[in-house]
């Protein structure tokens, strides 16, 4: 029998094998309604740095990209992360086949995190507990992180309505719901508003400092 901690607590059973999904669309493509306030290159190395900033964010769990863009491929394989080649299936289609492809590697639980955070700082805490955790965006509609357990046939519904959406699927699963309103990983770039951080948030120089406009 293996002996308890000092502190008299009982030891922890190990924690699942989990590994974090990040979905990236090609850069050049990237954040269309920023355009008005800036232009091609700077969303392009706008989006590359706050997907950087998801993979630092994802250590030291093991990271997927999905993608279907050779830039994206070659950036990501140069990170240190696997990439899962998922051509014309879309976001949610994409997501499913890497949730699929991580469980066939044996990881139990896959936490999918958008690559557009620009404050996400960690992502490993997700994967304690049971069932599904979500993390939705600061306006309460989407769904900026969800940790599902790989094998229980998640449906994703990526789009408006997304969190509503996710919570309703994992009633329908009968998957315990842990519903996070973490500030950090709740600020994700959509809009040109989006871009001004509070300075109390410590937004990285990348959006406080300009990169170009249109």
């Amino acid at each position: 029998m293996a002996a308890a901690p000092v502190d008299g607590s009982l030891p922890r059973a190990p924690a699942p094998s989990a590994a974090v999904l990040v979905p990236v669309k090609a850069f050049v493509d990237a954040k269309q309604r920023l355009a008005e306030t800036l232009g091609v290159e700077a969303r392009r190395t706008l989006a590359q740095a706050m997907a950087e900033t998801v993979l630092r964010a994802a250590q030291p769990l093991p990271v997927t990209v999905v993608c279907d863009h050779d830039e994206v491929r070659t950036w990501a394989e140069a990170r240190g992360a696997e990439v899962l080649w998922t051509p014309g299936l879309g976001l949610n289609g994409a997501v499913a086949a890497g949730v699929a492809h991580l469980a066939r590697h044996g990881f139990d639980r896959a936490v999918v995190a958008h690559a557009d955070l620009p404050l996400a700082d960690e992502l490993a805490w997700l994967v304690d507990g049971d069932g599904v955790t979500l993390v939705p965006d600061r306006h309460g509609d989407g769904t900026n992180v969800a940790c599902v357990p790989s094998r229980s046939g998640f449906t994703f519904a990526y789009g408006p309505g997304s969190l509503r959406a996710h919570r309703a699927e994992a009633a329908r699963l009968g998957l315990v719901q842990r519903l996070v309103a973490d500030v950090r990983l709740g600020w994700d770039v959509d809009l040109p508003a989006d871009l001004e951080v509070p300075a109390e948030l410590d937004p990285p120089a990348y959006l406080t400092t300009p990169v170009g406009c249109a």
